[in-house]
């Protein structure tokens, strides 16, 4: 970015990392060429789109955009991970094989589009036989992208809508069973499998906004988030920690991806927090859970958050104002977390880049510019997907402002094929939760889960606020396991079809039922033993991963149980700013006192007081749920155990006659209790 640009301690190759997918091939020469005009023209067909849509409707636009984003997985995802690193003969087989099938539908003959349309729950032969190639192909895809689980689980669903008409028919979850044509017709010719709503939003803004970011990244904003945070704190003790934490939240901004925030940041600032005296694990797990608070950071959210605004029929602005307090929930928590490791392990300060933040935001501050005029659009009333694309070319047209960052005619087809190549593995999520979302829709199976989760907490206690506690508990421990297994964006959709109905029949609302689903899909990024952040953010420290994934996880922890506060009262909703203003106030304060209180607990100091001994962790504790119940009278009890906490770990620092000291060896912090 000019002259000025040289705050960053390294200047690493660029690394990609998807939250959605497994590392993809490094195509060159005429195939690497070929994928990026075939990506780059996919990329101008969904622009074209948002101002000229297709006559024939949005399923045939999906159509058309599987048609061409599917057979491109076949030719940059490898089959195996040890496969060949160029195509083999079999990718170009399964690519020739997901044109037809995809494209199928829309031929001319037979009738065509509309006619394949008519013959809907009475398809032709032919129709079946496309439709189960297909079938194989998104399994694969997804296979490709995104591991085993996925698919396992669509196989899953698959068995149980035809085989779960064998199931005792006084079993809940029994239904009068599915032919294959039927399973077939309900995922190609219906608005509920492959071209549902999670492809829907895959096509019309997810790969709106991945084009966006590649457009910022190539225009130097990415490296201008990071250097900002860099000179920002460059005069204090926890700068390295601090630093890492304000460029996982800016990054975040236009990334909406934590992997790739974490291993981007962590590319930059390992230096600095290796020099201040941080072990590679403790600061991988930094790194990865600030990196995965990108996908709770407003303007752009992960792909759910776009998921849900379909779902609930509800503004994507609207959704961005639900996320906002959460967002500063979740990075307060890690925060304080980073203060608390600096005192405990003697963190020492690092010489910065001299550069001012001022110098910075005056020279290169236009970055935020497009950032700013996505919301104002929003706000006016704009569509999501017009605000983004102006959005585009502003951050195109101010690009030449910097004259290593413009964005040439080449650069830009290098940003266009980038994006749409970035969105590839969320399309095979996406369609692979047709899978899912359909016979879910078929059978009914939503619902009778939903009703199995509330009959197992009534079976328990009949008091009806216990009943919505306990089944918010094992909501929150399903999603999390589920969360282990498959991707954010899967996991939500599969989250929100059984759980959701759940919530919603106890009474909580839609909007906080929702974010309590998208949230805890989100955090399970940082669970062991599948954090996929902390993997990306180990393998840039060199730390061991599962110690790594355990760090991630106690940074994170403190805002594990804010989601909980969502849908367990009636002021929950006050944190996803719905309510008065003076709800929403106090009930942010408490919340935030709230997340103090289990910051104490999980890292065993007393900010601005001292080590907390174990009767403090416990009161922090204490403190920590009960502010999170939300009452006034709960409010009062986790003030007074949060005193308490302090007052204890005050005492106890003066009983040892001065605080202690740990010490710094071969660059490692140990604390010496």
């Amino acid at each position: 970015m000019g002259d000025d640009r040289s705050l960053s301690v390294d200047d690493p190759a660029a690394v990609h990392y998807d939250d959605e997918e497994r590392p993809a091939r490094e195509l060159g020469g005429r195939v690497g060429m070929g994928v990026a005009v075939v990506a780059a023209g996919a990329g101008v067909f969904t622009l074209w789109q948002v101002f000229r849509p297709l006559a024939q409707g949005s399923q045939f636009y999906l159509i058309i955009f599987l048609a061409v984003t599917l057979p491109l997985i076949f030719i940059a995802y490898r089959s195996r991970g040890r496969s060949k690193p160029e195509p083999t003969w079999s990718d170009w087989i399964l690519c020739g094989a997901a044109v037809v099938a995809c494209l199928y539908p829309i031929n001319p003959f037979g009738g065509g589009y509309d006619g394949f349309l008519d013959r809907q729950a009475l398809l032709a032969p032919a129709d079946v036989a496309f439709g189960a190639v297909l079938l194989i192909l998104v399994v694969e895809a997804a296979r490709r992208t995104t591991g085993l689980a996925l698919p396992i689980v669509c196989i899953a669903f698959l068995a149980y809508g035809y085989y779960g008409g064998l199931l005792p028919q006084n079993w809940p979850i029994a239904h009068a069973g599915l032919d294959f044509a039927q399973i077939v017709d309900a995922l190609y010719n219906s608005g509920s499998g492959f071209y549902g709503t999670p492809l829907d939003v895959a096509a019309s803004y997810i790969v709106l906004f991945t084009i966006y970011g590649a457009v910022l990244d190539l225009s130097g904003a990415s490296r201008f988030f990071v250097d900002l945070s860099v000179a920002a704190f460059r005069k204090s003790r926890s700068a390295a920690g601090r630093t890492a934490v304000a460029a996982g939240f800016l990054l975040g901004t236009v990334s909406g991806s934590g992997t790739a925030t974490a291993v981007s940041v962590g590319a930059v600032t390992w230096p600095m927090l290796r020099r201040a005296g941080y072990p590679p694990e403790q600061a991988g797990g930094m790194l990865a859970a600030a990196g995965v608070g990108a996908i709770l950071s407003p303007p752009t959210l992960g792909a759910a958050a776009f998921i849900v605004a379909e779902y609930l029929d509800v503004s994507y602005l609207t959704v961005l104002g639900w996320a906002m307090i959460p967002t500063l929930l979740y990075y307060l928590g890690i925060l304080l977390a980073v203060e608390i490791d600096v005192r405990r392990f003697g963190v020492r300060a690092v010489d910065m880049p001299a550069t001012s933040a001022w110098r910075l935001l005056s020279r290169f501050g236009y970055h935020f510019s497009s950032l700013i005029l996505i919301v104002v659009l929003l706000a006016i009333g704009e569509s999501a997907t017009r605000s983004v694309v102006w959005a585009t070319l502003l951050a195109v047209a101010l690009s030449f402002l910097d004259r290593r960052a413009r964005l040439t005619p080449a650069r830009l087809f290098s940003a266009l094929a980038a994006g749409v190549r970035g969105v590839l593995p969320v399309v095979a999520v996406c369609a692979a939760a047709g899978v899912i979302t359909a016979i879910t829709t078929k059978t009914g199976l939503g619902a009778q889960l939903a009703s199995l989760l509330v009959n197992g907490a009534q079976a328990v206690t009949g008091n009806p606020r216990a009943v919505l506690a306990l089944t918010v508990v094992l909501a929150a421990v399903a999603l999390s396991v589920l969360g282990l297994a498959v991707p954010v964006t899967a996991s939500f959709i599969i989250g929100w079809v059984i759980i959701g109905p759940a919530l919603l029949g106890l009474g909580v609302g839609a909007p906080a039922a929702a974010m309590f689903v998208f949230y805890y899909s989100v955090l399970s990024e940082v669970t062991p033993p599948t954090a996929l952040a902390a993997v990306g953010a180990s393998a840039i420290t060199g730390g061991r991963t599962i110690p790594t994934m355990w760090q991630a996880l106690k940074y994170a922890l403190p805002a594990f149980l804010a989601p909980i506060a969502f849908v367990l009262t009636d002021r929950g909703e006050y944190l996803l700013a719905r309510g008065p203003v003076g709800g929403i106030v106090w009930t942010t304060v408490s919340a935030g006192l709230a997340v103090l209180g289990l910051a104490v607990a999980t890292g065993g100091w007393v900010p601005g007081v001292g080590r907390a001994g174990v009767a403090s962790r416990v009161l922090g504790a204490v403190a920590g749920l009960a502010l999170l119940y939300l009452d006034p009278v709960a409010f009062g009890i986790g003030v007074a155990a949060l005193v308490v906490a302090a007052l204890l770990a005050a005492l106890s620092g003066r009983g040892k006659g001065s605080e202690e000291r740990p010490t710094v060896t071969g660059g490692l912090a140990c604390d010496e209790s």
